[in-house]
């Protein structure tokens, strides 16, 4: 009797707001880390789609370095998020200190209407 193969297991698709996620940080150079990310559902008489509020951490010189460029990039920043339209990108706050470690707070808002 031959054994059958297993099949591997099917990868979960990730969400949108994971992609969301992955986008940012690969736009911040792949530093930061996500302390906060909310997602909620959005829509209007033509369109659909999610509100999302990201907070940032950004720690250490080139860290910090990073988070500015996120801030300065991303109002304008041309994602490729498979179906999403991102209408609207919008830093909120952004808070820093120098001591005892160069330290970054960014928070954005995102608009992500459905592309279908």
């Amino acid at each position: 009797m031959q054994a059958e193969p297993i099949p591997a297991p099917r990868r979960a698709r990730r969400s949108i707001g994971e992609r969301l996620r992955s986008a940012i940080l690969a736009l911040a150079g792949g530093h930061g880390d996500v302390q906060h990310h909310a997602e909620k559902a959005w829509a209007s008489i033509t369109f659909a789609g999610t509100r999302h509020t990201l907070r940032l951490v950004f720690e250490g010189d080139e860290a910090v370095a990073q988070g500015e460029a996120l801030v300065a990039a991303l109002p304008n920043h041309e994602f490729a998020i498979p179906r999403q339209l991102v209408a609207d990108a919008t830093i909120t706050a952004v808070e820093s200190e120098l001591l005892p470690v160069p330290r970054m707070l960014v928070e954005c808002e995102l608009l992500l209407l459905e592309d279908v």
